[in-house]
């Protein structure tokens, strides 16, 4: 089905991940993991197979790439598109319509498929995929998760030999990815073929055929199922990756230590609405400095919402917040907080990686700059543009503001999505030092291997409201795993 032969590729800017001498050959009903450190060249060599490399990311590239017997360097765009369906790490860019229905058919009506045929098959894949609850939605009123359910739904309906994956797990929770799985075992059960990048790679253990390990542009090595997945724990952590079963991620025995800290933000009765429709309700929750606490629940449940409105950046509906007995309102809420969004793309202004660092900042010294951009490791990318960097660098430029903005409550959506296992231990370590200078630590996230590096409580929010507040520790080791 794909082909590549001494193919090797660098952007025309001279940086970002590129690929070298890259010889694969997928066969037809193959499911093949692409896995390896953030910055490997995984995203690069997906993009060589739909032909946004060359033809919309420029640069020099060298040897053949072909798709169902097909130069894809050669081949127009409508040509690929009959053969490849593709899933971006981040959905958003690759919608066209504002409505979820018009969505999942848009490609069958730019083929000119006939109405009846295009409602068939809409209802087809809404059975198939379970979309029942999408059906008829605005696309800005998704959560991330809710929205990558689309894009997958939109690549289906075409019914390409050829599937795509960039990090299509990295906004879901337990229950979507479990979803994925089905989704993609439906998908490979059909004979289609499959490409998948992945940092979470637990949920395709079961999936896939052979995975590709890449580092530094090339592919280091080729693993069928059997064996990766007896690759212990630590030859996967050296490796850069995740683990391959959620069963082997431990907890701390007990809970951690708090450092002792005069800041403390009292929540109080509070309740949010979007656009009139209630998101959640009657929330109560105290933390002091110290804290990492943990914000999970199933996408749509309101976690975005509710941490937006605690930073001051959406109108609550009713209750009170409290920093330290004293109310504080929505303007001194934004000055008090700092939160990096699920999207990074919208809080990325500047034209290099270490500008972006001082980027509205006072009194910021290069040399603390330079000491977070290294210990994130992108501190080699630090007159690249931001976004020019891979997913999960953006992540970590993001977290490396943060840290930098030395605010009292710093909040985080999804900060390990699209990290690898080395990042988002880097990423553990930083919200640790954060703590111990007694900022609050609110941490939106479905990483339970991020939950126990470092997170010492976990609120599970459910039906508008908090379900359970629990601290993260081996004892309560099952109750998490079914979160």
């Amino acid at each position: 089905m794909i082909r590549a032969e001494g193919l090797s590729f660098r952007y025309s800017s001279g940086k970002g991940p590129g690929i070298r001498n890259i010889n694969l050959h997928i066969r037809r009903g193959e499911c093949v993991l692409l896995c390896g450190p953030s910055g490997s060249g995984k995203t690069t060599l997906i993009r060589t197979f739909n032909g946004l490399v060359p033809n919309f990311f420029k640069g020099e590239i060298e040897g053949t790439v072909r798709v169902n017997g097909r130069d894809v360097c050669r081949a127009p765009s409508y040509k690929i598109a009959e053969d490849v369906g593709c899933v971006f790490q981040n959905p958003k860019t690759q919608f066209f319509n504002v409505d979820t229905d018009s969505e999942i058919v848009f490609g069958l009506e730019n083929m000119a498929v006939p109405q009846k045929q295009i409602r068939e098959r809409m209802q087809e894949v809404v059975t198939t995929l379970k979309l029942e609850d999408l059906t008829g939605r605005n696309i800005f009123e998704l959560s991330g998760g809710e929205k990558q359910r689309i894009a997958f739904a939109s690549a289906y309906a075409m019914k390409p030999e050829l599937f795509l994956l960039d990090e299509p797990s990295s906004n879901l929770d337990v229950e979507a990815i479990e979803r994925l799985g089905e989704n993609l075992k439906t998908v490979k059960a059909e004979g289609k073929t499959l490409v998948i990048t992945e940092h979470r790679i637990y949920y395709l253990m079961d999936i896939v055929d052979r995975v590709i390990y890449m580092k530094d542009g090339e592919i280091h090595r080729e693993y069928n199922r059997e064996e990766f997945i007896k690759l212990p724990g630590s030859q996967l952590a050296k490796m850069g990756l995740r683990t391959t079963d959620l069963a082997n991620v431990r907890y701390p025995s007990e809970a951690k230590e708090q450092q002792e800290s005069e800041a403390v933000l009292t929540i109080r009765d509070l309740s949010a609405a979007y656009r009139k429709k209630p998101v959640f309700r009657g929330i109560n929750l105290k933390a002091s400095g110290g804290e990492i606490i943990a914000i999970t629940g199933r996408n749509g449940e309101g976690k975005t919402t509710f941490v937006r409105t605690l930073c001051g950046l959406q109108k609550k509906a009713g209750g009170e917040i409290r920093f330290n007995e004293r109310i504080v309102k929505p303007k001194e809420r934004q000055r008090m907080s700092y939160m990096v969004m699920q999207d990074v793309n919208y809080q990325l202004f500047a034209e290099s990686v270490e500008a972006e660092c001082t980027f509205g900042l006072e009194n910021i010294s290069q040399e603390s700059v330079r000491e977070v951009l290294k210990e994130l490791e992108i501190y080699d990318r630090k007159e690249m543009h931001p976004h020019l960097l891979s997913g999960g660098q953006k992540q970590r430029l993001a977290v490396a503001v943060s840290v930098l903005s030395d605010k009292q409550v710093i909040v985080f959506d999804e900060p390990t999505s699209g990290l690898d296992y080395e990042s988002m231990r880097r990423v553990g370590a930083l919200l640790r030092r954060l703590a111990a200078k007694g900022k609050i630590i609110l941490v939106v996230t479905h990483d339970r291997e991020l939950m126990a590096d470092c997170c010492s409580r976990l609120i599970v929010l459910r039906d508008g409201s908090i379900e359970k507040d629990i601290p993260v520790t081996e004892d309560n080791k099952e109750v998490i795993d079914h979160i």
